[in-house]
């Protein structure tokens, strides 16, 4: 039987490409059964049948994301806007803790410059992310800037686009794909944040072997299942620190030794990442403690 990639999943059908050919399939009811859920980006084994196939089997997958649900990325890439919405770290930090989790490269995006009233905050922004060696590109589709690079980041590449409500990903893919023409909202000026757009997980071919999935806006993740100790991992230049505290399973709180917390008070470590690592900390164990 032949192979194919999903590209697009809407309403229980599943929209499979061979070659230039894409197919509209069911998943059979045994996939169910057995708990497997087919995403965008999985490569599958499929029967063409008239107007309407059926996915057999799903192949293994190399990584998964639950929010967007898609797998076998290369890398994610976070888009965020500097305006309307304002940038939120917090939310980043919480993207990157997932993507790190899956041991996903991240491309940081930053959209939306040109709405900046001191046009340095982009940098003062993205540095910290820089520093940690997480690729990062200042945008603004309205003047042309950063989109080359993108371009470079995305080469050869099927890169997840995430990010929040209105930060600006379908503006971006059309700025990317001429001709593509993805539907855009404006911003909510009483709510602070766009409509969604995006309906569904698609990729989409931005140049030659290279594609971008396209998800719908999120602003809620959850650490389901993730454990106290565990938290620190997935903060790169926590866990660095984290390497110097005189006992191991340190949680970076409140523990004596710690080398985390003195580096937040003297400034070698972003005191706002390391509010939201707190926070998340606080979040995990709670959700510990309601699992038990």
């Amino acid at each position: 039987m032949p192979e194919g990639i999903i590209v697009k999943a809407i309403s229980g059908f599943y929209y499979v490409q061979e070659g230039d050919v894409v197919s509209q399939c069911r998943a059979r009811g045994i996939l169910r059964k057995n708990n497997i859920t087919p995403l965008v980006g999985d490569r599958v084994v499929y029967e063409p049948s008239g107007s309407e196939g059926i996915v057999d089997a799903v192949l293994p997958r190399k990584n998964e994301l639950t929010r967007p649900p898609v797998a076998n990325l290369d890398q994610a890439v976070l888009t965020f806007s500097a305006q309307e919405p304002v940038f939120n770290p917090k939310l980043l930090d919480r993207m990157l803790v997932h993507v790190e989790l899956e041991s996903l490269p991240a491309v940081i995006v930053l959209t939306k410059i040109d709405l900046l009233e001191n046009p340095d905050d982009a940098d003062k922004w993205l540095q910290p992310y820089r520093d940690m060696g997480y690729e990062t590109v200042a945008v603004s589709t309205r003047q042309g800037i950063g989109l080359e690079r993108v371009r470079e980041l995305l080469q050869g590449k099927l890169s997840g686009l995430a990010g929040n409500s209105g930060v600006g990903k379908s503006t971006l893919l059309n700025a990317l794909v001429p001709g593509l023409n993805l539907n855009v909202a404006e911003i909510s000026q009483k709510l602070g944040r766009g409509k969604h757009t995006t309906r569904h997980s698609e990729i989409f071919r931005v140049f030659e072997n290279t594609y971008l999935i396209d998800t719908p806006g999120f602003s809620t993740l959850e650490f389901d299942n993730m454990e106290p100790d565990r938290l620190s991992q997935y903060f790169r230049d926590i866990w660095d620190l984290g390497m110097k505290c005189k006992y191991r399973g340190c949680l970076h709180s409140t523990e004596d030794g710690c080398a985390v917390r003195p580096a937040a008070e003297e400034g070698r470590l972003s005191p706002g990442r390391y509010r939201h690592y707190l926070d998340f900390l606080a979040e995990v164990k709670e959700t510990k403690e309601y699992r038990y």
